[in-house]
């Protein structure tokens, strides 16, 4: 049983068209959501309180700063490896990099929980693509409306080996927005 975590990186300042998009730093609001969401990611757990063993994550610059903000709002942040493939990937990519986990290499080896920080729509594609339409996660109804900046979920893999991942393998146990948390973070609220 592999547990794999997917956080999408925090709402992203579109104020200077000058900016490449891979450079868009967060705005106000996703600083504060990526701060309240990384508080959350901590008190959640996983695994029996064993925590995220390893992060894999898009390199852009609005993933590395949720990634900073959240780690400090919690208090720690787990091993991190970037890799550029995930900037903007699709289910197809993000699962080949997930399939690569089990030998990257990293002091934490072989671990059991990841978490993958990135973009949608390869983020809710990728839920889609692991999580059945068969009624055994109502959660992914809540993903099929929207998965927002800054959501977290976590999906529960019926593999032994990351290598192993494969479509409808898993099943979404958790599904947190920042506006489940703070409702001033939700979609109404104009910057």
């Amino acid at each position: 049983m592999k547990t794999l975590g997917i956080f999408r990186h925090a709402k992203s300042d579109w104020t200077d068209a000058r900016l490449r998009d891979f450079d868009r730093p967060l705005n106000k609001r996703g600083r504060v959501g990526a701060g309240i969401m990384g508080k959350h990611i901590r008190d959640y757990g996983v695994e029996n309180a064993v925590g995220w063993r390893r992060i894999v994550a898009s390199p852009a610059v609005r993933v590395t700063q949720t990634i900073e903000l959240a780690g400090e709002a919690a208090g720690e942040t787990p091993p991190i490896t970037w890799d550029r493939r995930i900037y903007l990937a699709n289910s197809a990519t993000l699962m080949d990099v997930l399939r690569e986990q089990d030998s990257d290499g990293d002091l934490s080896g072989n671990a059991r929980s990841i978490m993958l920080v990135g973009h949608n729509p390869g983020l809710e594609d990728l839920i889609f693509d692991l999580v059945p339409d068969d009624g055994s996660s109502p959660l992914r109804d809540v993903v099929e409306d929207k998965f927002p900046t800054a959501a977290f979920a976590v999906v529960r893999l019926d593999i032994e080996s990351w290598a192993d991942l494969a479509e409808n393998c898993g099943r979404l146990v958790h599904l947190v927005r920042p506006r489940d948390l703070d409702p001033s973070l939700g979609p109404a609220i104009e910057d």
